[in-house]
Parts: C-alpha cells; sequence; structure tokens
C-alpha cells in the first residue's frame, strides 16, 4: 500500500550536513530526513580526522582561506572560500553547544595539522571526529518532535512541477522506496534538500561507506539541474591495505603528528615529490603513492609513525589503533601497509552559498553540492566544515519561505502496473562490479585519452543495460544505486574528457602542464548527449 506524507521540509540524506539542517530548522517546520540505510551508515560517521576552522589566536582566516586556494589549485571560488572560512568559529561553537566531545589538553580544544594546511588548526574528537558529530546530532535530533526520521528509506526520484506538465519548474518532494517492505510512497514538501553525499562508490577501491551512490547528484540531473566539476575525484593516499580491513581510512592526522610514508624496503620517498613531504595536498600525495607502486609493482606502501610515544599513539588515534591491531598489525612498533582509495567527490550540483540550485524548491548542501569551495582539489577536513557552514545558511534561506501559502497539483502514486518481479538479481552484481573496475583502471588517479574513450565506451553498453532493466522490473535499493552510480560515472567521464589540462585531483599524461585560464566543467542536462541505446 501507498501511503502519502506531507512535511515542510524534506532532507534527503542524514549525514552532518542533513541533521544539522534539521536542526536549525526545529523551531520553524516540520520536518523529515530521510536515511537509506540507518542514521550511522553514512560518510559522516567514518570521518576520522576533524573540522578545520581559524581557533588558535596565531591563525588568521586569510591563511586557511589560501591554503584552501591553495590546495584547491586555484580554481575554487573566492566567494564560497571566504564564506567558509568566515563562518568557521561559529560552526565549531555551535557544535560544541549540542554537546560535541571534542579533544581538550591543558583545558583547551587540541588542534592538529593536516596535509596542506600553514597551521594547527584541526579540531578533533580523538581519530573518530564524524561519529562523535554525527551521534550528537542524532540524539538532538531525535528528541525533537518536529524531527521525524525515517531509516531505510531512499528516494528514487524528485517530484518536479514540470515532470507533472505544470507550468513552472517548482521541487514538489520525492518518490521513496521503503526497503524493508519494498513499498514506494509520496513525501510531499514545500522544500527539498539533497544532502546524500558524494560518488565515490563509483570506483573500485574506496574509504566511503556502501551508500556513496551518487543518489542526489543523480536525481538533480534527472530532473534538469547543471552540475559541475565531476572529472575532481579525492583520491584518499592512506587507506589501510589488507584484505579485511574494508577500506578502514588511516587519518590525515597520522602524518600531521609525524608519520613517514616508506617504500616497501623502508625507504622514504615523499621529499621527492614536494617540499612540504608527507603534509603535501592529498592530489600529490596519492599520485607520488601511485607513482612508486607502479614502478615497484607493489601492492601497497608504508605508513610509520612507529618512532612517537607509544601512548601519544593510542592516546591520539585509538580507532586506527586499535583496528590494526585486531588484524594483526601493532602501529606502535612497525609501518601500516596503505594504498590510496575513493574518497571525496569535489564536484556536484550546482548551487549558491544558501544552497540553491536550478530548481525552485530544491536545495543542495555538502558533498552532494558545488559550491565552488573545493576548488580541483578539497583540503583536508573543509569537508565537516562545508556542512555546517552550508546548512546553516540553507537554514537561513528556507525559514524566510516557510510562511508562503503552496497548493500542491495531483500528484500520482508510483505505478508498478507494467513491470515484474526480477530473477535476474545477478545482472545488478555483474553490472556494478563491471563499472566500479573499468573506472579505477580508466578514471583513476592517472588518466589518458584513450583511458576514458574506453571507459565511455563501457559506460555506454551499461547505460543501455541498465536502463532496459529498470524498465521491466521492480526496482530495489541494489538497482536503484546502480542506476545513480551509472548516470555519475557517465557524467564523471564526459568531464574529465573536456577538461586538456592536468590540475589538482584530474591529471592527464596527454595533458600534462596546467592551462593559463582556471575554468569550471559545467554539464547541462538539456545539452547533454545521451548514447544511443543499443
Amino acid at each position: 500500500m501507498q501511503t502519502e506524507h506531507e512535511f515542510d521540509v524534506l532532507i534527503i540524506g542524514s549525514g552532518a550536513a542533513g541533521l544539522t539542517l534539521a536542526l536549525k530548522l526545529a523551531d520553524k517546520a516540520k520536518i523529515a530526513v530521510l536515511s537509506k540505510g540507518k542514521l550511522t551508515s553514512g560518510s559522516t560517521w567514518l570521518a576520522q580526522g576533524g573540522v578545520a576552522a581559524v581557533i588558535d589566536a596565531l591563525d588568521v582566516e586569510k591563511n586557511h582561506a589560501k591554503d584552501t586556494l591553495t590546495a584547491g589549485s586555484h580554481l575554487s571560488h573566492n566567494d564560497a572560500v571566504n564564506y567558509t572560512v568566515e563562518h568557521g568559529r561559529e560552526s565549531i561553537d555551535w557544535l560544541i553547544d549540542q554537546g560535541v566531545p571534542f579533544s581538550h589538553e591543558n583545558g583547551q580544544l587540541h588542534l592538529t595539522q593536516e596535509g596542506g594546511h600553514s597551521h594547527r588548526r584541526i579540531i578533533h574528537a580523538a581519530d573518530a571526529t564524524g561519529k562523535a558529530i554525527l551521534q550528537t546530532l542524532i540524539d538532538r535530533a531525535s528528541a525533537c518532535e518536529s524531527i521525524h526520521l525515517f531509516e531505510q528509506s531512499m528516494a528514487i526520484d524528485l517530484i518536479t512541477s514540470e515532470k507533472l506538465g505544470v507550468p513552472g519548474d517548482y521541487c514538489l518532494g520525492a518518490y521513496v522506496l521503503d526497503s524493508g517492505t519494498g513499498e514506494i510512497h509520496v513525501f510531499k514538501a514545500k522544500q527539498t534538500i539533497l544532502a546524500t553525499g558524494g560518488a565515490s562508490k563509483t570506483y573500485l577501491y574506496t574509504s566511503n561507506s556502501d551508500g556513496a551512490s551518487g543518489d542526489g547528484i543523480a536525481m538533480a540531473w534527472r530532473a534538469g539541474c547543471r552540475v559541475a566539476n565531476l572529472e575532481f575525484n579525492q583520491f584518499h593516499p592512506t587507506c589501510l591495505y589488507h584484505p579485511q580491513a574494508k577500506s578502514f581510512l588511516v587519518s590525515e592526522a597520522v602524518r600531521g603528528e609525524g608519520g613517514r610514508l616508506l617504500l616497501p624496503d623502508g625507504t622514504p620517498f615523499m621529499h621527492k615529490f614536494d617540499d612540504r613531504g608527507e603534509l603535501a595536498p592529498r592530489d600529490i600525495v596519492a599520485r607520488a603513492i601511485d607513482h612508486e607502486m607502479k614502478r615497484l609493482g607493489a601492492d601497497c606502501l608504508y605508513l610509520d609513525i612507529s618512532h612517537r610515544d607509544d601512548d601519544f599513539i593510542k592516546s591520539h588515534f585509538p580507532t586506527i589503533y586499535q583496528r590494526c591491531k585486531e588484524l594483526g598489525i601493532d602501529m606502535c612498533n612497525q609501518p601500516i601497509p596503505v594504498v590510496p582509495a575513493a574518497h571525496y567527490t569535489c564536484g556536484g550540483v550546482m548551487s549558491d552559498i544558501h544552497g540553491n540550485t536550478d530548481i525552485e524548491g530544491l536545495y543542495a548542501i555538502g558533498e552532494t553540492a558545488f559550491t565552488g569551495l573545493h576548488g580541483a582539489n578539497r583540503l583536508a577536513s573543509n569537508s565537516l566544515l562545508e556542512c555546517i557552514v552550508f546548512a546553516s545558511a540553507c537554514a537561513t534561506q528556507i525559514a524566510t519561505k516557510l510562511a508562503n501559502t503552496f497548493v500542491y497539483p495531483d500528484i500520482p502514486c508510483w505505478d508498478e502496473s507494467q513491470v515484474t518481479d526480477s530473477d535476474e538479481d545477478v545482472i545488478i552484481a555483474h553490472n556494478w562490479d563491471e563499472l566500479r573496475r573499468f573506472m579505477w583502471d580508466y578514471v583513476g588517479i592517472v588518466r589518458t585519452d584513450k583511458r576514458l574513450q574506453r571507459a565511455k565506451h563501457r559506460s555506454d553498453l551499461l547505460q543501455g543495460e541498465i536502463a532496459e532493466y529498470y524498465s521491466n522490473y521492480k526496482i530495489s535499493k541494489d538497482l536503484l544505486e546502480l542506476r545513480n552510480l551509472a548516470l555519475v560515472s557517465q557524467l564523471i567521464i564526459q568531464s574529465a574528457m573536456l577538461r586538456k589540462e592536468s590540475r589538482g585531483l584530474h591529471f592527464t599524461l596527454d595533458y600534462p602542464q596546467l592551462s593559463a585560464q582556471a575554468r569550471d566543467t559545467i554539464l547541462t542536462p538539456i545539452n547533454y548527449m545521451w548514447p544511443q541505446k543499443q
């Protein structure tokens, strides 16, 4: 049985951005927050490092801004960078007011340093900052009567006036799959927010949760929104290399506190690639590791912090220490095997500082959005800061519109009369595996025109297969994620093919030089050339 829900605000995504927005509007609106898994299943929960903000009296905002612009290879937008940095301290104060248990030392917030930062400005909760933030926000949201949390609820597609043939271009809510029952419901809302995270599950190896399938980007594109800079996929340099690790991240803070990257024979190498050594921005470190692994034919390289005091390691990195210990690795006495892995989507749905997209009543915040903050490469620990800053700005914008009267047009129920249950779900698994492998091989850390053409060819074939499957069988969470990942992968490939230079996270052997003029790569649905169905 299908149910129709009506809310003032529909937030698709339950990470730091989505829950911050919900709490900021809790006294003004009736709010629905959708989580396609458990509330703790997203990437925020896995974030280790911390939140970057100018707290120390010897630090200044212009240096944080400069570091962000430098890491972004001067493609970041000045307005987004300055706005984020200027609202850093108040964002930390708000999180503290919510009850986030940040680490302290000598009665002060403990600050650490990460790659690309010129100063210690990373506020953290040991090495599990994301978990501490998200659990606090979940507890606060659960206690608010105006916030309704829906787990196992995955948005299928946005409902817009254009799709219904109604005048105007307005978002009306979304169709939502209840993964527990298989039922599809209509969620109507005056204001709809995409806070679904990134698309790093596009790649075979990733530090992200299984749900990082680009859902918000794909839904926004299908609704008619522009996307930008999707060729910039950040690969975190140091994920734990172990068959049982399941893409466990080894925080940048390990290098910030003196961890050294080593070849298998124990030789340091980062000084050959950048004067900043281990504290170079992530794109440089990831390419250096990738280069050395390919040169040596090595399965992994090593990160060593065993020269630090045992108590220091255990107190500053308890989560990493415990996980390594479970896998038979004593990081106090031996180096940690590491490899790069897809970590962050720097591009996304085009939005302004307040989260507005190309469609009225539709917003995008957090990793789903492209505001211009990250440019060609995200500076470490700017992501959690972005979630809080832009969720707050979006809440301010939405609050001015809630009093407006709104009459919904007739919204039809989801029609499954022409589809059947699938007896070929194995196809989904096979297509998923094929997609992630060719994206890793051809659209990874180092690219060429030939590799991108190969990826495009395979992507075109895959799109046809998925479209046919989607048209004939009842939907499932796995099918929806595959559909979204395949679309976002195609947009990533197209974006990469359009950039004829090497900048930040996009490095191509065919165009190794930096172009004189920095430009965003913007794709528009109305002008996009879709592959012909085979």
